[in-house]
């Protein structure tokens, strides 16, 4: 219904982006439908279609997020030539001039034309999946620099990287610099930091910076035999105490909500289900108190039946009985930390609701769980198990080799003591509360109620942002989060500020 009409006119939903300018003028900002957003930045797609129809000998311009590999959404602009063009790598290196970092595309395609559907739009289901190539440089040297190129090419999806190609001038960014420095680490036994990645982008420089730190190999991650009583990792030990703290609660669960089209077999996805359950152990794994100690207890293959519940329900009751789903409070002493509801709320639409507790599941393993139930639910459907090789290892190998790589607490040599220490003498007068002048006051007990607070960055800032931080060797996001820590000061909260940042990798 339209607020400022007669009653029962409509309003209607254009779609498009506006706003008031100091003239009283509106300026046009684009499609709402057109924003997305990649690793925490909104991008508004029609300013990297504009810079890319800019370029000499561009007829026709698209960009398009896609994920070819579960978890990683990149940017990817497609041409269409009008007369002579220039290398796809040029054209990248020239919109990436023009358009802050986390807005240049990934990868620049020459398409001969764009399919559109019935309805007149773009069919980017047509377009062709892009290739992350590296420039014909020099070949490895060395076996340090061939496993290199390696490791660039699998992070980055490139069919070859030569010892010159760039990280980021592949299409990385820092949150593939993290995973580039974990394969570094399970492969190489090396440590690497996202720093050196930074500092020594190319396979040559990052090969001469390990050679720099020499070190000892660490001992790869592998299966091994498996004592009566596994301990949790440090990153489960502090989930599971959280838990006992505060009691149990949904506060950590990591629901994966997924709107389904078409024909559903329920007990296909059931039995896809059971088969996801049975080929990852920390999806049913236990967590029992032994002598005033939590350990993991991987239950057999086949033991551990996951809770799976299908439902027809209506439209408008959708998101409630969602809701309820995603806040299912797990006991993780007798109940495996994953379950699924489903509902119909057509013939051919469906909602799907895959809940994980923390303790088993990251941001980072959503993507592969996703991608083996996919892999599950099409074997099933064709009446068969799924043919998937064997994982070299389970998350309690890794609890195992963590534990031996870092230490006990209670040994003051170790590892995981010096850092214990370090940490606590650094954060011994680390304020409880942050003196703010809230609007509000602070309830009595937390809610855990929270929100999202959207900030937009102009492109001149942006610009100005990286340009402080390559001055001084930061990042830019250490700029933007110093920036933030001077505003709370400013406010009142004083020179010892805490603040909370979500991070990648389980550990």
């Amino acid at each position: 219904a339209c607020p400022f009409g007669e009653p029962g006119e409509r309003m209607y939903r254009s779609g498009d982006l506006a706003r008031w300018r100091a003239d009283g003028m509106l300026e046009y900002l684009g499609r709402a439908d057109h924003q997305v957003k990649i690793r925490g930045f909104r991008i508004e797609l029609g300013e990297v279609e504009a810079a890319l129809n800019a370029l000499p000998g561009v007829a026709r311009a698209a960009a398009v997020v896609r994920e070819d590999v579960p978890g990683d959404k990149r940017i990817v602009g497609y041409v269409v030539a009008d007369g002579s063009l220039a290398p796809p790598a040029e054209l990248r290196a020239r919109v990436a001039a023009v358009l802050p970092e986390y807005a240049v595309p990934a990868a620049v395609v020459v398409v001969d034309g764009f399919s559109l559907t019935a309805n007149g739009k773009l069919d980017t289901r047509a377009l062709p999946a892009p290739g992350y190539e590296g420039a014909e440089g020099r070949a490895p040297r060395t076996p340090l620099e061939a496993s290199l190129c390696g490791l660039f090419a699998e992070v980055l999806g490139a069919a070859q990287v030569g010892i010159d190609d760039g990280f980021f001038d592949l299409g990385g960014h820092s949150l593939l610099a993290t995973r580039l420095t974990s394969r570094v680490r399970a492969e190489l036994g090396r440590e690497l930091s996202v720093r050196d990645v930074f500092e020594f982008p190319t396979v040559a420089g990052l090969a001469a910076c390990l050679r720099r730190a020499g070190g000892e190999v660490r001992r790869a991650l592998v299966a091994v035999q498996r004592p009566e009583r596994v301990p949790l990792s440090f990153a489960q030990w502090r989930l599971w105490f959280v838990g006992q703290l505060e009691g149990p609660s949904a506060v950590y669960n990591v629901p994966l909500v997924m709107n389904l089209s078409g024909a559903l077999d329920v007990g296909a996805l059931t039995s896809a289900v059971a088969d996801v359950v049975d080929r990852h152990e920390s999806l049913r794994t236990v967590f029992p108190v032994v002598d005033g100690e939590p350990v993991q207890r991987v239950l057999p293959a086949g033991e551990a039946v996951p809770s799976v519940e299908w439902a027809d329900v209506a439209v408008d009751e959708a998101d409630r009985l969602v809701a309820t789903a995603a806040g299912h409070v797990f006991d993780l002493q007798t109940e495996i930390p994953l379950r699924v509801n489903g509902f119909t709320v057509a013939p051919d639409e469906h909602v799907l609701v895959l809940l994980v507790h923390h303790i088993a599941c990251d941001g980072w393993s959503l993507g592969r769980l996703g991608d083996d139930l996919a892999t599950a639910y099409a074997a099933r459907l064709k009446g068969v198990a799924p043919a998937w090789d064997e994982l070299p290892v389970q998350y309690a190998d890794y609890a195992l080799w963590q534990r031996e790589l870092l230490g006990s607490v209670d040994d003051p040599g170790s590892v995981v003591a010096r850092q214990s220490s370090f940490w606590r003498n650094a954060l011994e007068a680390l304020p409880e509360e942050l003196a703010l002048p809230f609007d509000r006051p602070r309830p009595a007990v937390a809610t855990h109620r929270g929100a999202e607070v959207p900030v937009v960055m102009g492109a001149d800032l942006h610009a100005q942002v990286e340009e402080l931080a390559r001055s001084v060797g930061v990042t830019p996001f250490m700029v933007v989060q110093a920036s933030l820590a001077l505003l709370l000061s400013r406010l009142g909260a004083g020179t010892d500020i805490p603040l909370g940042t979500p991070v990648a990798g389980r550990g």
